[in-house]
């Protein structure tokens, strides 16, 4: 699975009319309406800001005002050519006058989003489960230790009344049974699933 490192823009040109194609990556639909709801204000005076987006929990795309199926549909595609997950598209269209019909609308959508494509670095993603351990501050040592030992991911530490350390797990099984001998003293629960770079 892919996604794109940093957000990147591209523009193109075809028969006067601007695409500006703005790429994010982004990981829930929130996010990505988050995305472009704040494009659309920052273009608010383009003709069209078509949208497509491929999250971790749904996808979804919009014509804004193009024919149906001119836009937003051409542009997912290309997203899900290209094997890209936790991404935004938006492809902003200054009209220039001139018509470019269903067949340039599909041609134009689809190469100001393979522009920008080309131009993003993009990073190979697995999704895997995080687990959190807690634990008392006098426990810090033996969860270390065992972190170090087992070679394990922390992605997130947190410090108040407890401890507690978010961790990756390939295999759950292994995570379970590494913390299990410390039933009392060290918890381990299922926190999510989430899209992580591929070591």
């Amino acid at each position: 699975m892919k996604t794109i490192r940093n957000p990147v823009q591209s523009e193109i040109n075809v028969k006067k009319s601007q695409f500006i194609c703005s790429l994010f990556p982004t990981k829930t639909k929130a996010e990505s309406k988050q995305i472009i709801q704040k494009l659309n204000e920052q273009y608010s005076d383009a003709t069209h800001n078509c949208t497509a987006y491929i999250a971790s929990d749904g996808e979804g795309f919009d014509d804004d005002g193009e024919p149906g199926g001119t836009a937003g549909k051409p542009m997912i595609n290309v997203l899900r050519k290209n094997e890209l997950h936790n991404v935004t598209a938006v492809v902003t269209r200054y009209f220039g006058g001139i018509k470019l019909g269903a067949g340039g609308l599909v041609r134009a959508y689809s190469k100001s989003v393979m522009e920008a494509i080309g131009q993003a670095e993009i990073l190979e993603i697995e999704e895997y489960d995080v687990y959190t351990i807690t634990f008392e501050y006098s426990e810090i040592k033996t969860a270390d230790g065992e972190v170090r030992t087992n070679n394990l991911d922390v992605i997130d530490k947190q410090y108040s009344d407890k401890v507690s350390y978010d961790i990756v797990s390939k295999d759950n099984r292994d995570l379970l049974k590494i913390f299990e001998k410390y039933s009392g003293k060290i918890a381990i629960d299922f926190k999510n699933k989430q899209f992580l770079e591929k070591n």
